[in-house]
């Protein structure tokens, strides 16, 4: 006995989204990670005169994840592909969270950590 003809047609349609889907996660994931990808310098500044401000961090980004390029502070997070960011910066007992929005050349956000706060911009190196 033979299936009807319209159950291998929306069998194969089935099979042709899927098979797309499949294929553009594949390609798209790798290349909007790669729109962040390379070495940032971030320019940290709080407004209360009781914490480091003008304080500079080198970061690398790589297929989305955040790394440093420093030997004094360490650096993880990670960048979405619409540009969200959220990074960790850790030095000795001292840790800041921070989070924003980069683009393909700069970026801005927030960040905070036990006493104190503020803002950061970053520039493409």
């Amino acid at each position: 006995m033979s299936k009807p003809k319209g159950h291998v047609m929306v069998t194969s349609r089935k099979s042709l989204v899927a098979t797309s889907l499949i294929a553009a996660l594949g390609f798209a994931t790798p290349s909007a990670a790669a729109t962040f990808d390379g070495a940032w310098n971030v320019q940290i500044t709080s407004s209360n005169a009781a914490c480091n401000s003008g304080a500079s961090v080198s970061i690398g980004i790589n297929n989305g994840q955040v790394a440093s390029n420093s030997a004094t502070v360490t650096a993880s997070g990670r960048v979405a592909e619409a540009g969200a960011i959220h990074v960790t910066l850790a030095s000795g007992m001292k840790r800041a969270v921070g989070s924003g929005v980069l683009t393909a050349t700069s970026g801005s956000g927030t960040w905070r950590a036990a006493l104190c706060s503020g803002t950061w911009t970053a520039q493409r190196v």
